[in-house]
């Protein structure tokens, strides 16, 4: 690790005893670290062969008009239950709990920040532990959809639905509003694990007023040049010395 790196790491951790209303803004790079394959990378999801385009067959059109395709794809790559938090999931409920993070805002739908203990987390795009039934809208766990076969069906009769904003659809307001409420509200926001390239998601940091804005990603970014600190590195390497 160049020393570069270790010095901001340094100056990361400073800038949190600093801070009292700290917002995380993360990606699928959050999740990697505990095996869940992220969805642009060489080997993410978008680079692996199927019938169809994974972008595709996580549509709205592909699920109500081939939706025993689309079933099997997403009980194959999209069940959660098996992974369990890495050290940055673990690290933010800890400064939750401390009082210092007042906020997970995430595009991940695999509810490991829940799992690791953090409470006010705002999934802007939904999650794969909660499904409803388009006819009563009655709630269904996940092993409703990931331990049955087929078309999974409500006891009303109705097509069971995953709580997850697929392509076509709009993101939930009520989540988009409290997620903006909490970025535009922080003293420090950290974003970490994500390209900023998921519109509309990724502009939403653009809501930070404050001076401590940290990008913390493998790769650069369109907002690396707005940020007061950049550390290109992976987030596990990160969350273990902060």
């Amino acid at each position: 690790m160049k020393d570069t790196t270790q010095a901001s790491i340094d100056r990361l951790g400073e800038m949190i005893k600093e801070s009292r209303r700290i917002v995380f803004f993360g990606g699928a790079g959050v999740s990697t670290e505990s095996g869940i394959p992220d969805f642009r990378s060489a080997d993410g999801l978008y680079n692996q062969k199927y019938d169809y385009p994974p972008e595709e067959i996580l549509s709205h059109t592909f699920f109500m008009n081939k939706t025993e395709e689309f079933f099997k794809f997403y009980r194959d790559k999209l069940d959660s239950r098996k992974f369990e938090p890495n050290i940055t999931h673990k690290r933010l409920a800890e400064l939750e709990q401390e009082g210092k993070l007042t906020a997970v805002v995430t595009q991940n739908i695999d509810g490991l920040h829940q799992k690791a203990g953090s409470k006010n987390v705002y999934e802007l795009h939904g999650s794969v532990l909660r499904n409803y039934c388009m006819r009563c809208n009655g709630f269904h766990g996940p092993e409703d959809i990931f331990d049955v076969e087929g078309v999974p069906r409500c006891s009303c009769g109705g097509l069971i639905k995953p709580d997850v904003v697929l392509y076509e659809e709009p993101l939930d307001d009520k989540v988009v509003r409290k997620a903006v409420n909490a970025i535009a509200n922080a003293d420090m926001l950290i974003v970490g694990g994500t390209s900023l390239t998921v519109y509309p998601a990724g502009s939403y940091i653009t809501y930070y007023r404050g001076n401590k804005l940290v990008l913390v990603n493998k790769s650069k970014t369109q907002y690396d040049s707005i940020a007061n600190l950049v550390i290109n590195e992976g987030l596990g390497l990160v969350f273990s010395q902060v």
